[in-house]
């Protein structure tokens, strides 16, 4: 990926989770100021923790216009709850899947680069994917939705393995990426329409013979 399409790919990332985040703010009555703490650690949340563990600059120190796209983000979204009908939960769990879904792809990409094994790559996309929402939800007291019975991690899982094979296929990088998004919303949308569930730990059914 070259660095005008990483950059504008993180730009959107980060604009979707700070939606989410002050969706959820709103919806939990954060007051204030509040909302805007929350929106931001969504948003930049997992990205931060992806560079420190890699020991690379943080992204949002080094290029401020990541906090520009996530304070315009926090505006655009207030102005909305403020002027529009009611947005449902249905619309930030939209925004954080779709967010997800990018960081998924950014860790993933970022971990290659700095030359990590792609089952490190991986973990790596999963971490980024889902650290800054797991953050949005323990501040506003909820059950992180990554401890949830719906598919999210396994979501995030598998968009990172499908990027993993289509590399291994040595398909054109961009189909990489193209597959390993589509992948990660299509499980996470399917899991919130559908109620998709990993089910790990269901046992196996046992009939006594007679």
């Amino acid at each position: 990926m070259t660095s005008e399409y990483f950059h504008f790919l993180s730009i959107i990332g980060v604009a979707f989770f700070a939606i989410s985040g002050t969706l959820l703010g709103h919806e939990k009555s954060v007051g204030g100021f509040g909302v805007v703490v929350v929106a931001t650690v969504t948003a930049i949340g997992g990205g931060t923790l992806r560079d420190i563990l890699l020991n690379k600059p943080v992204f949002w120190i080094a290029q401020p216009d990541y906090l520009y796209a996530t304070y315009i983000a926090i505006f655009a979204s207030i102005l909305s709850i403020r002027h529009l009908p009611d947005l449902s939960n249905t619309t930030m769990l939209l925004m954080d899947a779709v967010g997800m879904a990018i960081f998924n792809i950014i860790g993933i990409e970022k971990a290659l680069i700095e030359g990590a094994d792609m089952v490190v790559a991986i973990t790596m996309g999963m971490t980024t994917g889902i650290f800054g929402g797991l953050m949005r939800d323990v501040i506003c007291r909820e059950v992180p939705l990554v401890m949830g019975e719906e598919l999210y991690s396994t979501a995030c899982l598998s968009g990172g393995l499908t990027y993993a094979a289509l590399f291994t296929l040595e398909v054109d990088y961009i189909w990489c990426i193209v597959g390993g998004l589509v992948v990660t919303v299509f499980l996470r949308l399917g899991a919130l329409h559908f109620g998709w569930q990993p089910n790990l730990f269901r046992k196996s059914s046992y009939t006594k013979p007679k």
